[in-house]
């Protein structure tokens, strides 16, 4: 029986000082959980969907489950039947950043930081989406940063520098990525063609209704990374429309990949900032819960939440009263391994203790991906 999950995500924080720099939040209020997830009915997936919170270790969940439900509470993740946990090391250093994980999902294999699908030689390296792609596959991207940023960029664009984002934008109109929405204006330089893209600014063209094109369609909602005093689109918003493209895109072919960033839990570790790390957080969670609904109506979808690092060194400690005690140990990345929760088709892969190159075979694993008959897509 289908099911659908709701889940209130409301966060009540008193960010008082307290010491040393020590930030109080408050434990929200017991709320209803959502019912733990069981296996999926398929026996194979045929879609993927990829959710990455950058820069969510172990205590960026922990705290959004204390400030979200308090200490009996279970994010909506929380509840998948398979948990795993993930060392993310880089090729050239045990501190990884972004490009260096994210090429390790992408490609299956270790590089160097700053590089993109490019092995520690700088080699080619391909990516699942254009793996997938010769098999009658779709595939779409959508991130609150730049879409030309480290995490989305290691699926398209393959280059010894995730600084290089001009190069990079360039490099995602020629891929194969069908949908990309984030922020990123400043980078591309797009002539009207007749090979360009459905080019969208305006978050109003946000809309699956509008999105028939038979072309690639971007769209950038910022110069680079998103403000949502702003008014950019939620995280939630984008993947709600990329699931629908990509799902009409892919009637007649074999299936789709979508990968979606939180990509400002990041930000806000890095700026040592739990008031903004909640509000990112809770949009990943309602991201999540889309997520999840799609995949409990298409139960050929295997969904994976997971993290490229985590950020700020994050220490929870006793509380007082009725507040969590929240510190920040570094502006930068942290050396702590990260979790991977696992729901549908092939999720009991994901279990256990693995390196961040292994979820690349696990998700090919997931497909039969040596099986998969080449395709001709029809859209």
């Amino acid at each position: 029986m289908k099911k659908s999950l709701l889940i209130l995500s409301t966060f009540m924080l008193f960010a008082c000082g307290s010491g040393d720099d020590i930030e109080l939040v408050s434990i929200g209020s017991d709320i209803k959980l959502p019912e733990t997830l069981k296996s999926s009915s398929a026996s194979k997936a045929k879609n993927i969907i990829l959710l990455i919170g950058d820069g969510m270790g172990p205590n960026q969940v922990a705290l959004a489950r204390f400030a979200t439900g308090g200490p009996d509470h279970r994010l909506s993740f929380e509840n998948f039947p398979i948990t795993g946990i993930v060392y993310n090391h880089s090729s050239d250093s045990l501190y990884t950043d972004s490009a260096a994980s994210a090429t390790a999902w992408a490609t299956g294999v270790k590089t160097k930081n700053r590089y993109l699908a490019v092995d520690a030689e700088k080699k080619f390296l391909p990516t699942i989406p254009e793996l997938l792609s010769a098999k009658g596959y779709k595939s779409g991207l959508v991130a609150n940063s730049s879409i030309t940023h480290a995490t989305p960029a290691a699926f398209y664009a393959h280059i010894d520098s995730r600084y290089k984002e001009k190069e990079i934008a360039k490099m995602l109109i020629d891929s194969d990525i069908d949908i990309a929405l984030g922020g990123g204006q400043e980078f591309f330089d797009v002539t009207a063609s007749q090979d360009s893209p459905f080019m969208i600014y305006d978050k109003r063209l946000l809309d699956s209704t509008l999105l028939n094109s038979k072309e690639q369609v971007i769209g950038l909602f910022a110069e680079d990374g998103f403000d949502r005093e702003k008014g950019t689109p939620t995280q939630l918003e984008m993947t709600q429309v990329a699931l629908s493209f990509l799902k009409k895109k892919s009637q007649n072919c074999s299936g789709f990949f979508l990968m979606s960033e939180g990509s400002q839990i990041d930000w806000a570790g890095h700026d040592n900032n739990v008031e903004y790390m909640l509000i990112e957080f809770a949009d990943f969670e309602a991201t999540v819960l889309a997520a999840t609904n799609f995949a409990l109506a298409n139960q050929d979808t295997l969904i994976l939440v997971t993290a490229d690092h985590a950020t700020g060194g994050l220490v929870l400690q006793r509380p007082k009263g009725s507040k969590v005690q929240a510190q920040w140990t570094t502006g930068s990345h942290d050396l702590s391994p990260v979790n991977i929760y696992a729901y549908g088709p092939g999720a009991e892969l994901f279990s256990g203790v693995m390196d961040n190159t292994e979820i690349f075979d696990r998700i090919l694993q997931a497909l039969d991906y040596e099986n998969l008959d080449s395709s001709n897509c029809s859209n």
